[in-house]
């Protein structure tokens, strides 16, 4: 249950003190009495207003208390209940307070003070309403601050990764029909792991998402023949975008040379997590069986680069591939990273 609205209560001389506690506390109002006003200084950033006699203040330093209501933030208006005596003029050493005060005559009804409190109580509790709002807007636009620098770094990324694709699969292309139906699976996949971190409020990708979105077109229904086991692991965007790449890449061989070009091919995909000291490592084991005899490739092709090159620099991991006769095997030690695009929600 949240905290009940606290009231200080200053009133050092006679029996205001003691009324006012009961009169508040027959309304089910949380009250503390100080003293002095050296002591209700320090509680004043935890209360929502301050019942206090003229006297208390007159006859006191007044200007911490001055200087506190000077430096309130912009959404706050501090309510003070001033106890002031009937027929009085306004002492003017107190102008300091008046744009906080409700003033109230003694001797006073009952009614009257614990409806003076109440809509001083009232008018806090929309002055909070005020900052919370304030407070979500900036963690908002902190927010949008942080996707647009994001936005920035990945669209320049992309973009050296789209020219890097480019060359690499000319090179690799005999035909104008195989650049482009290389080039365009190529440029699928990339979309695919841009669409996965956009639509995650962390910007993070699932990792067994990323496997699943490129196996997925060579799955069979009657005969499965592609196993993915491991824990739910969440990479961020600057990990996810080249892993992604290279499982596309992975997946893109082992259908047309690998297991996964014959019927009764099969592929198994495990990873666990480890720790290397501080860093957390998903070590990825992908091994490939059933299928044609593997031999070493004549040359090194995109895939091939980017596992053992692009992989290693951008996302510091250690990669190993094993050529096997009897199906290819691939190793990756992935340190993860922990640092997130935007803010939790409080």
């Amino acid at each position: 249950m949240p905290a009940q609205p606290l009231v200080l209560v200053l009133t050092p001389v006679g029996r205001d003190a003691r009324i006012a506690e009961s009169i508040l506390a027959n309304s089910q109002i949380a009250t503390r009495t100080c003293a002095t006003l050296e002591e209700t200084l320090p509680l004043l950033d935890e209360a929502q207003c301050l019942v206090v006699a003229e006297e208390a203040l007159t006859s006191a330093d007044r200007s911490g208390l001055a200087a506190w209501l000077e430096n309130q933030p912009a959404w706050s208006d501090f309510p003070i209940v001033l106890l002031v005596m009937r027929g009085t003029e306004f002492d003017k050493r107190l102008a300091f307070l008046d744009r906080y005060l409700i003033v109230l005559e003694r001797p006073f009804l009952a009614s009257s003070l614990s409806n003076s409190v109440r809509s001083a109580l009232r008018a806090r509790a929309r002055q909070l309403e005020v900052k919370s709002y304030i407070e979500q807007t900036r963690v908002v636009a902190d927010r949008q601050k942080l996707l647009i620098r994001e936005l920035h770094h990945r669209v320049k990324n992309t973009l050296a990764n789209v020219r890097a694709m480019m060359g690499a699969t000319a090179r690799s292309s005999g035909t104008i029909e195989d650049f482009m139906t290389d080039f365009s699976a190529r440029l699928v996949s990339l979309a695919d792991t841009h669409s996965m971190l956009t639509d995650d409020y962390w910007q993070t990708a699932s990792l067994k998402k990323l496997l699943a979105g490129e196996l997925s077109h060579y799955e069979t229904r009657d005969t499965p023949r592609i196993a993915l086991d491991g824990p739910d692991v969440a990479l961020v965007a600057d990990i996810a975008i080249p892993v992604g790449m290279a499982f596309h890449e992975l997946a893109s061989n082992s259908s047309k040379f690998g297991s996964l070009s014959l019927p009764k091919g099969r592929l198994d995909v495990s990873w666990s997590v480890g720790s290397d000291g501080d860093a957390r490592i998903v070590n990825l084991d992908w091994r490939e069986r059933d299928g044609p005899l593997v031999e070493p490739p004549k040359r090194r092709g995109f895939g091939t680069t980017l596992l053992e090159k692009v992989v290693t620099v951008q996302c510091d991991a250690k990669v190993a591939l094993n050529y096997h006769r009897e199906g290819l095997h691939f190793n990756m030690a992935l340190p993860l990273r922990d640092t997130r695009l935007v803010p939790a929600y409080s």
